[in-house]
């Protein structure tokens, strides 16, 4: 699915991509990553959306309850935020995690991950499931939750599912990827056809990021680690959205095709002439509050809409 893009507003597009080019140019080669991180959150920190917020400790895990006034109480989204597994965190998603709750209705649990390279795979992944564990202790139902992840966020919402099948305990309803980093090894052929569009993300800097989150001896083709190279049978309906400009565009569109060859429903947007996760730029970009519009209605058809109903 291709949303025309003839009147797509150059100037906020050209303003929020400076933003990000911004703290890229911040850092050098020995930028310590803390430094990294917390740039990375001052840039993106400003939530524009009224929710309210609660510190909670998911199985362990540092996370958040994001909500709007009246959310309901029996449903909820685990939300797994982007940055290369390097960076990122919930206070640089926040506003974007705020407008998804507000649009669906739905509370979120954000969680806090276990970075690289301080905590390499399988760590993220290992926090990822203890969260999900966490929230089926607190009564909610599979069928009752949501994942959703930007980037490597979305490679580990993937990666949490294909691991509850290969454990045999019970997945949730849908997922909701926005420009999933799904192949690690980069072998797609948008990072040489959109190299020359992409404002940000080049190959080099993303074969770096694989590295760092696996270790010069981890392997990329691991289906834990790139789900392109999974198995994909049994997983729950998804939606996936994509800017055209990306360099990663083909992990979306590869990963979609393999999905419907085994019989997954997917839903994939590719949104012309919008980078990487732009969704996170909602109040910029009305190309951001449409897709998250999309995504509420994804969600609403899926997750039940009272305690006792099931989804359609």
């Amino acid at each position: 699915m291709t949303h025309a893009g003839e009147n797509i507003a150059a100037a906020p597009l050209d303003l929020v991509i400076e933003r990000i080019r911004r703290v890229y140019r911040g850092w050098g080669r020995g930028t310590p990553v803390a430094q990294m991180r917390s740039d990375w959150d001052a840039a993106f920190q400003v939530c524009t959306v009224s929710v309210s917020c609660e510190r909670v400790s998911a199985g362990g895990v540092d996370s958040e309850w994001i909500a709007p006034a009246n959310a309901a109480k029996h449903k909820a989204i685990l939300y797994f935020h982007g940055g290369g597994f390097r960076f990122g965190s919930v206070t640089s998603h926040r506003d974007l995690i705020a407008r998804i709750s507000e649009a669906s209705g739905c509370r979120v649990l954000a969680i806090n991950y276990r970075l690289a390279p301080e905590h390499r795979f399988p760590a993220p992944l290992e926090d990822a499931l203890a969260a999900y564990r966490w929230l089926l202790d607190q009564g909610l139902k599979p069928e009752c939750i949501a994942f959703a992840g930007d980037s490597a966020g979305g490679n580990l919402a993937l990666a949490c599912l294909l691991s509850l099948r290969e454990r045999g305990l019970p997945l949730p309803a849908a997922g909701v990827l926005m420009s999933p980093w799904t192949d690690l090894a980069a072998t797609g052929a948008s990072y040489t056809s959109r190299s020359d569009v992409d404002p940000i993300h080049q190959r080099p800097m993303i074969v770096a990021l694989a590295k760092n989150y696996l270790g010069e001896d981890g392997d990329p083709c691991n289906p834990l680690v790139s789900p392109l190279y999974a198995d994909l049978t049994g997983m729950p309906p998804l939606l996936i959205q994509v800017g055209d400009r990306e360099t990663v565009l083909d992990d979306s569109t590869m990963f979609a095709d393999k999905a419907r060859a085994a019989g997954i429903d997917v839903e994939l947007q590719v949104w012309d002439g919008m980078i990487h996760v732009f969704q996170m730029f909602g109040e910029e970009l009305a190309e951001a509050r449409q897709a998250i519009d999309s995504i509420a209605k994804f969600l609403d058809k899926r997750l039940p809409m009272n305690a006792e109903r099931e989804p359609q």
